[in-house]
């Protein structure tokens, strides 16, 4: 069952590549309504906060891609490229060939061009006008989530290319964190960052984030004023955890969902806090927060539920973060069977013949648009994390690879 589930998952992984590559990762996103040139032509209307909301639903919602015809092209997103450079790089751990190794420094170059400028240290944002219900963020607007994922992966091709550009502009991004954000304390003194420079909302992954990018640089640096700020702002979303071990998405009255792949990223990112600082006194707050990940998220066919309280609408990115969350925990292995049936579930429901992945689906609907970042680079780092891992396992030779999946 191992091996036939291995195969399967190579070869959904290289039908998505081979769609990615075609597509020179640029797409659409789903919440790049903003982008439209009709909507641009109305300056006295886009405006309105209102209606960049209702536009920007408009399109995430609609099941047709009216994107075309509203003059929205495809483009680079940031966010996108970083994962699918943390995606190659472990590609390339058991694939070392130079096609590999030539996509990681075509992505490191592209992510390099593409910082935003006039901030305290490297930063990305998104590449559209972005209207969420606590604020705005003009185009090019860094954030915290979308700077630390390219930082993240300007790393990963660190340690494969040695290119110091690339180390100097990642450990850069902790000036972006430490003096363009800010901060809410709490009586303790600790604090949550803001999700860009331009809000001072208090979005707990968001903040995991940025500390985790935080020790994740201190372990190359030593800075140990990283990993004391780091640690404040992993105490602040440790205090803020249920009970039961889960978290809502952040502090406002409108940010109490609680959701599958937001809780993934705050595991994912309180463990890269140890991992880099070697301070485990996190270790219970990941065990209730795995432990409640597990146990409310998936059911017993593998669906992957969006919210703790339903299952729709099912959302790609919540299968996708299943193995990543995982791998950084060290519980892949040990969790397979759950892997197995999610990932399975997934392929069979939510990959269009042609390689790439669905966005989402209720319970009489799909919305089958090819979303670059959302969907595709999402599940391209997924299955390359899964495929890392378990090529580990002693049936397989990492170098066969090529001979036994990829044709």
């Amino acid at each position: 069952m191992i091996v036939e589930n291995r195969s399967k998952i190579a070869e959904s992984f290289e039908r998505l590549r081979e769609y990615c590559e075609a597509e020179e990762f640029k797409g659409w996103d789903p919440y790049d309504g903003l982008n439209s040139k009709i909507f641009k032509a109305f300056p006295l209307v886009n405006k309105s906060r209102l209606i960049r909301l209702i536009w920007i639903q408009i399109f995430k919602r609609n099941l047709i891609n009216f994107r075309d015809l509203a003059g929205i092209k495809k483009a680079y997103n940031p966010k996108g490229l970083g994962l699918f450079l943390s995606g190659y790089c472990k590609l390339y751990q058991f694939d070392r060939t130079q096609e590999v190794r030539s996509r990681i420094v075509f992505l490191s170059k592209k992510l390099l061009e593409l910082q935003s400028k006039a901030w305290s240290g490297a930063c990305w944002g998104y590449n559209f006008d972005w209207q969420a219900r606590a604020f705005f963020q003009p185009k090019g607007t860094p954030s915290v989530v979308v700077t630390c994922y390219v930082a993240n992966a300007l790393l990963d091709a660190y340690e494969i290319l040695e290119d110091p550009e690339l180390l100097e502009t990642a450990i850069s991004a902790k000036d972006f964190i430490l003096n363009d954000l800010h901060r809410t304390y709490d009586e303790k003194g600790d604090f949550c960052f803001s999700y860009s420079p331009l809000d001072k909302t208090q979005v707990f992954n968001a903040s995991l984030l940025g500390s985790s990018l935080l020790a994740r640089i201190f372990y190359y640096t030593g800075n140990e004023e990283l990993a004391i700020n780091a640690k404040h702002s992993v105490q602040f979303c440790a205090t803020n955890q249920n009970t039961n071990g889960s978290w809502s998405y952040g502090t406002l009255a409108y940010h109490s969902w609680i959701d599958n792949f937001h809780t993934g990223f705050n595991l994912e990112a309180i463990n890269n806090y140890q991992k880099y600082t070697q301070d485990k006194s996190f270790d219970s707050i990941l065990t209730t927060g795995l432990n409640y990940y597990l146990g409310n998220f998936f059911t017993n066919e593998g669906i992957p539920k969006y919210y703790n309280n339903s299952i729709y609408p099912i959302d790609i990115h919540c299968p996708a973060q299943l193995p990543i969350t995982l791998s950084k925990l060290g519980k892949l292995n040990e969790n397979i069977e759950l892997v197995d049936k999610v990932m399975n579930w997934t392929l069979s429901n939510m990959q269009s013949s042609r390689g790439y992945f669905f966005f989402r689906a209720g319970k009489r609907f799909k919305i089958t648009i090819p979303y670059i970042r959302w969907a595709q680079a999402w599940m391209f780092l997924s299955l390359s994390t899964l495929l890392m891992e378990t090529l580990k396992a002693p049936e397989y030779e990492k170098e066969n690879y090529n001979n036994e999946f990829a044709g």
